[in-house]
């Protein structure tokens, strides 16, 4: 599919619900893809930690532009890329951005509307989702702009502060809407009937199941960086028991050398 295609592809998975686990690099994204992903989607925190780097805001923009260049080159489905805070404070850096972005082959972003700990003024958090559906159009592409608001994942959990910001991203030009920190059902419920646009929840461990959050109203399910946390996880688990006991019960269940080859192929 031409990217125009793959971007159309993108909005449409929208209209039911759009289960996303997080990539972080070409192998993952392969390995998810190969799994029945209709779409793939990056984690900023699970890039950076690939890279040994924190998440925040602090990942190197060429270095963060390397791995999705590698993802969208083996990817056969929508890829979309969270640009965290947008890679620079000034409009010229987040439009700079957005054209590097699309060049690399995604048809989707995430953007957030805080920097440093805190909200940015509602306004100004507008104006930046606006910076990315005027440089998107400038490339000639009908991009996914997901609108993330970190009202109740900051602790603030103001209802009605997420609805004005929803309503003033979608205004500028958002797609849909994420608000990660929610999973409480009744709150999904009230999001999703307020908000005039597919509701991005983001999933974990200790979330209702999927097919409860689809009744909720919700569009989009991301893991975020808990598939990646999982997966080192498992890697820590596995090293300390080669290293301490000796053992390998941890390696149980691995896709043989022959099985990856083939996947990367």
């Amino acid at each position: 599919m031409t990217q125009t295609e793959l971007a159309a592809t993108f909005h449409a998975l929208h209209d039911d619900l759009l289960v996303l686990p997080n990539c972080w690099d070409a192998a993952s994204a392969t390995v998810i893809e190969h799994a029945g992903a209709q779409a793939l989607a990056t984690s900023s925190a699970a890039v950076a930690w690939s890279l040994g780097t924190q998440d925040g805001n602090v990942l190197d923009r060429e270095l963060m532009l390397a791995h999705l260049r590698r993802i969208c080159a083996v990817a056969t489905v929508p890829v979309s890329c969270d640009i965290e805070g947008g890679f620079g404070d000034s409009t010229a850096d987040l439009a700079e951005t957005t054209r590097l972005v699309i060049e690399a082959g995604a048809v989707g972003v995430n953007i957030e509307d805080a920097f440093a700990g805190a909200l940015r003024p509602i306004d100004e958090a507008a104006d930046r989702v606006r910076v990315v559906r005027e440089a998107a159009a400038d490339a000639g592409i009908d991009l996914y702009i997901n609108g993330r608001t970190d009202s109740y994942l900051l602790g603030a959990a103001d209802f009605d502060d997420t609805i004005a910001r929803a309503t003033a991203y979608l205004d500028a030009g958002a797609s849909g809407i994420f608000v990660p920190g929610v999973t409480d059902l009744e709150v999904v419920s009230r999001l999703t009937a307020a908000i005039d646009a597919p509701v991005n929840i983001l999933t974990g461990p200790s979330a209702p199941a999927i097919p409860r959050l689809k009744e909720a109203g919700a569009r989009r399910v991301s893991a975020g960086s808990s598939l990646a946390g999982a997966i080192f996880g498992h890697l820590e688990r596995a090293a300390r028991e080669l290293l301490d006991a000796g053992t390998y019960d941890e390696l149980a269940g691995a896709r043989s050398h022959g099985e990856l080859n083939a996947l990367f192929g």
